[in-house]
């Protein structure tokens, strides 16, 4: 089984998002038993500790529409998976992987770039795994393009989020992707008088998983579809979801040398030491009583920072202290900082990317806010559960496949969560947790559940290749 995974970021070398953890994680979890192999673009962003293990294999052009343009292909391994990268700085000497005004041409290159690739490597792929919108076009282009040359591959197409779709006008299908209006049908690309390279490839692709089972009906309905749930329904008999995972060596409170103090289950009395280290640093009150509530995160209203802004005064008044982490929409942003500046002892605000201050508050918070609008997983709440921090969602998508609802008189349950996108069902589930962690014996109980729960990849990993092996046997 060969399968060529194919991404616009991955960590190490380019992260903004889960997706990046995922190009990681999920290879890691499969290369012991497939011949898995990841290729995405050579940023010249990639920091020169990577970038100076990067072997060139070849050197080739590809099209974008009439135009030939150079491309050069490099090779390493990172844990043990070989990475390739396509390299043209034209298109990727920039300082960040998205954001430009070419994008819509940057992937149609980078697409078309990864198929001719194929000819240039030492192993023709039984699958290509593909992955939002920034390589969608890759079963469209097969299609279109290659005809015989490589009929027998097949697609698995991954939505990480589908609210980034990559639409773009019309003349884009012929100026930069060199398609005909064939394609311009709603069977195909056409989206509204535009075209949607997402559209593209959940039409064309063999297979569709998203990141979570309820989000992958959630997405048949107008409000999550973003425009696409009738496609959805239609191509119901070949979409599913599969929880993402995390990576059990990155976050391990047991080793994690970000940490002030390591500690696991039978442990997790320590946890108590980095509660203290945290509110030491960000400059809060030091006390083992006052419950500390972290969030970190993307600032923007898919987070739900809407309803934290409609209570966060009330919030505030409660004996709680609040440690935010993330940058995003400036009103957010001025939001936090504001009331840090009101209730310097109770609120800090990170308004930052850093990644040793986030795994400080995964295990120094005692709750982890997550009050999503949509999730289509969501990564947060596992790397919470995985150091003994109690999530409170809202019941969305991933959040609600991964956090199940504590029951004190049972004693089960992993975290609190509450259904409807309301700023004050939200602040009286906080308020109930809040209640909860009074109860000593029960909050212990409920870190000890959230930190059993099993979040590692190996459960995807297994679904994936099931998926793999179906289409294979398919031929």
């Amino acid at each position: 089984m060969k399968i060529l995974f194919v991404t616009s970021e991955a960590h190490p070398f380019a992260k903004s998002g889960g997706l990046g953890d995922v190009a990681h994680s999920l290879p890691k979890a499969l290369v012991k038993t497939t011949d898995i192999r990841v290729i995405m673009p050579k940023y010249t962003s990639i920091h020169d500790r990577y970038r100076s293990g990067m072997k060139l294999i070849s050197k080739f052009t590809t099209k974008v529409s009439w135009r030939e343009k150079y491309v050069g292909l490099y090779r390493m391994k990172y844990d043990k998976i070989p990475f390739y990268f396509i390299d043209n700085e034209g298109y990727f000497n920039r300082p960040n992987a998205y954001g430009y005004f070419d994008d819509g041409e940057r992937f149609s290159y980078f697409s078309r770039a990864v198929i001719d690739a194929i000819e240039h490597m030492d192993f023709v792929p039984d699958i290509i795994h593909c992955n939002d919108w920034q390589s969608a076009l890759i079963p469209v282009f097969l299609k279109a393009f290659y005809g015989e040359k490589y009929k027998d591959i097949k697609v698995v197409y991954t939505i990480h989020n589908l609210k980034f779709q990559g639409v773009y006008s019309k003349q884009t299908l012929h100026d930069i992707l060199g398609l005909s209006d064939y394609y311009f049908d709603e069977e195909k690309l056409k989206f509204n008088d535009a075209i949607s390279y997402m559209k593209g490839g959940i039409t064309f692709s063999d297979y569709i998983t998203t990141v979570s089972d309820t989000y992958a009906n959630e997405i048949k309905y107008p409000f999550f579809g973003e425009g696409l749930h009738g496609l959805f329904q239609k191509l119901d008999y070949k979409v599913t979801g599969i929880v993402n995972g995390i990576d059990y060596e990155t976050f391990n409170p047991r080793k994690d040398k970000e940490l002030h103090t390591k500690y696991g289950i039978s442990t997790r009395e320590k946890k108590i030491e980095n509660k203290l280290a945290l509110q030491r640093e960000l400059g809060l009150l030091e006390s083992e009583n006052i419950p500390v509530i972290g969030i970190v995160t993307r600032l923007t209203g898919q987070k739900g920072l809407d309803l934290i802004a409609h209570i966060l005064e009330e919030l505030l008044i409660l004996d709680i202290q609040l440690v935010v982490l993330g940058t995003g929409d400036i009103q957010f942003e001025d939001l936090f900082k504001y009331y840090a500046h009101i209730y310097p002892s109770k609120l800090s605000a990170n308004i930052t990317f850093d990644s040793t201050l986030a795994k400080k508050i995964y295990a120094g918070s005692d709750m982890f806010l997550m009050p999503s609008l949509f999730e289509p997983c969501g990564l947060s709440q596992l790397i919470s559960m995985r150091y003994g921090t109690i999530p409170i969602v809202r019941e969305t998508g991933g959040l609600k496949d991964t956090v199940i609802p504590y029951n004190e008189f049972k004693g089960t349950g992993t975290g609190f969560g509450f259904r409807n996108y309301n700023a004050h069902e939200l602040l009286e589930t906080l308020k109930y947790a809040l209640k909860i962690y009074e109860k000593k014996e029960h909050w212990d109980k409920l870190v000890k559940n959230a930190m059993e729960r099993k979040s590692s990849w190996a459960n995807a990993a297994k679904e994936y290749k099931k998926i793999y092996k179906e289409l294979i046997n398919k031929k």
